[in-house]
């Protein structure tokens, strides 16, 4: 088990705030959310926003239901909180009107760009950025030296937590392919709208043959047949969902 920077994740937390950890899918947002709870101390409620019944009563932002739903619990969690609809708005309710609660909410990186906790949330959140495992992280684990013999390897598979969790090159080969195949672009494809995403994979091929190079807007444009400001849009959309840095 990878010690994250952020833990303990409750020294992060302050009555009546919301604390946001948000970042790519698949970096352990979950995971560091349900090793907090094992041991904050607090009575607490975890839900989920894929849960249908969750998005109806705080997507409601009806006062009453949503009271009724927190009451007599000190600390809320809210695991993929960007299924949530107005969950921004639904989270100011409960930080304004229950003293003293404390709420974490988890979300895709869809979380952020969907605006959904920007202005309902202004002075009421703190925001924390999930990535992939850093070297300091990966401490936790393997030592200086196991890591410099090692980083081919961190080179090439990157650091996705459950990529560490096994040592067959393969079964690596197959944890990548399957976060590509069903995570990858499935932020920005949601949120923009975008039907066809041969364009972006296009779009990612192009950057990756050129890394370390400058790169021409126009180049881009040509080479994958849209114009400039699609490219430019497409860029700062991958950019936001951290696909690319």
């Amino acid at each position: 088990m990878f010690i994250r920077a952020y833990e303990p994740l409750e020294a992060h937390l302050r009555p009546n705030k919301v604390l946001i950890l948000f970042g790519p899918r698949r970096v352990g947002k979950t995971t560091l959310l349900q090793k907090t709870l094992q041991h904050i101390g607090v009575k607490y409620k975890l839900d989920s926003g894929d849960n249908i019944r969750v998005q109806q009563i705080l997507g409601s932002l009806d006062f009453r239901e949503i009271l009724s739903y927190i009451e007599g619990y000190e600390l809320l969690a809210i695991d993929e909180a960007q299924n949530i609809p107005h969950v921004g708005s639904a989270l100011k309710i409960i930080v304004d009107q229950v003293p003293g609660i404390r709420v974490i909410a988890t979300g895709s990186s869809s979380f952020e760009l969907s605006g959904q906790i920007g202005e309902p949330l202004t002075g009421r959140k703190r925001t924390l950025l999930l990535y992939p495992l850093s070297q300091e992280e990966l401490l936790s684990t393997y030592n200086r030296f196991e890591l410099r013999e090692n980083l081919p390897d961190f080179l090439i598979f990157g650091s996705y937590p459950e990529v560490w969790q096994t040592t067959q090159r393969q079964e690596r080969i197959n944890i990548l392919t399957e976060i590509t195949d069903s995570y990858l672009l499935k932020d920005i494809l949601a949120f923009d709208r975008i039907k066809n995403s041969r364009t972006i994979l296009n779009l990612l091929k192009l950057l990756a043959f050129q890394i370390g190079s400058e790169v021409s807007m126009t180049e881009l444009a040509t080479q994958t047949g849209v114009d400039v400001k699609t490219v430019q849009r497409y860029l700062d959309l991958l950019e936001k969902v951290f696909v690319i840095v």
